[in-house]
């Protein structure tokens, strides 16, 4: 085996352990109750203490929020896929349909960003625009065999969506 593609394997599987780890914090971030109850804990139906800041959406537009938010993580899950098997051209079409600006489905989008914080908007905006920036790396690296900055932006891509949902919750 060749050391080039030994690298690609590496950085394919640590990106797809970063994934691993991004899912797990996305589903407990998306956890929107204040309080659990457990059999187990009877002190569970105490409230848990969560820093994060708590953006209200009316029902129907949170359904619709996190519904996006899903389609994004699938997008990012469809694009280490693509990286893996070496299709950075599918990578990079993935990106720009499911994450980048044109995933933005015009008022649906607006009503989202209307409930937002300046800062969620902020980071949804700068994750749209890292993935429109990532399609155009990717096909680079799908002609020149380098994927070491696609690597590097889809990592950056997935550490917006980790400092979004690190910072805010819905509700």
């Amino acid at each position: 085996m060749n050391t080039p593609g030994l690298r690609y394997s590496r950085a394919a599987v640590l990106a797809l352990l970063l994934c691993g780890a991004v899912t797990a914090g996305l589903a407990q971030g998306m956890h929107t109750g204040a309080t659990e109850k457990s059999a187990k804990d009877p002190g569970a139906d105490k409230p848990r203490s969560d820093p994060r800041a708590l953006v209200q959406f009316p029902p129907e537009v949170k359904r619709e929020t996190l519904a996006t938010m899903r389609m994004h993580l699938q997008g990012l899950a469809e694009i280490q896929q693509a990286m893996a098997a070496g299709d950075l051209d599918a990578a990079a079409r993935v990106a720009s349909m499911k994450l980048g600006m044109s995933s933005m489905h015009g008022d649906q989008a607006q009503q989202e960003a209307r409930y937002m914080p300046p800062g969620m908007r902020e980071l949804g905006a700068r994750l749209h625009r890292q993935a429109g920036e990532f399609a155009l790396v990717a096909q680079d690296a799908a002609a020149t065999g380098d994927v070491r900055k696609a690597q590097v932006m889809l990592g950056q891509m997935m550490q917006t969506c980790v400092a979004c949902h690190a910072a805010y919750r819905l509700k």
